[in-house]
């Protein structure tokens, strides 16, 4: 979606505004005098508060992809790929206090019906397909990644919301091992006597 400098200034003005007091707490009227625009100019721009919310997930979920394959891009082939993702996330995090954006959406809007929960969803099932893609070119089993993935979010949760600066850390670790353990060839069983 192509934005006008207007829809810019709303979109942004959202985003810290959802991330920083909640979906519901904020009202049209503030992101409009936030952006230094008006109700109608949002309107015109978004259709309604709902469609403003799910772009703001969307928009979200891509900074959060670009910020990833960025800081991945230095990483190379083996074993560590994985683990790395938990370096990612503690830097994003240092910028994120307020723990996961989506987490914190689908807090408010699961089970409404409300067009947001589908990104935030979405979100989920991406990242999931990320660790499975990332084991999976190492020659381990996807369900691995699928158990990478619960790490990284249970991770996130404990650094923000369970107040533990070395969640991440932890969690960055016990991949590590979890991955280099999953690589070891099965020992073969000693021969009958």
């Amino acid at each position: 979606m192509s934005l006008t400098p207007a829809g810019e200034r709303l979109l942004a003005a959202a985003a810290e505004l959802f991330y920083r007091r909640g979906i519901r707490a904020v009202g049209v009227d503030l992101i409009a005098e936030t952006a230094g625009t008006t109700k109608k100019t949002l309107y015109d721009c978004f259709g309604s508060k709902d469609a403003l919310v799910a772009l703001y997930l969307e928009h979200r979920m891509a900074r959060w992809q670009a910020f990833l394959a960025e800081r991945m891009a230095s990483v190379p082939p083996g074993p560590d790929r994985a683990p790395a993702v938990f370096d990612v996330l503690g830097e994003w995090l240092a910028d994120a206090d307020r723990g996961c954006g989506f987490v914190n959406a689908y807090a408010e809007l699961g089970g409404t019906g409300h067009p947001g929960e589908a990104v935030v969803r979405a979100e989920k099932a991406a990242m999931r397909r990320y660790f499975v893609e990332l084991v999976v070119e190492e020659g381990l089993p996807a369900q691995l990644g699928a158990e990478l993935h619960l790490l990284y979010e249970g991770a996130s949760v404990m650094a923000t919301a369970g107040g533990d600066p070395e969640a991440v850390e932890r969690a960055r670790e016990a991949a590590r091992r979890i991955v280099h353990l999953a690589g070891r060839p099965v020992a073969e069983a000693p021969a009958p006597a």
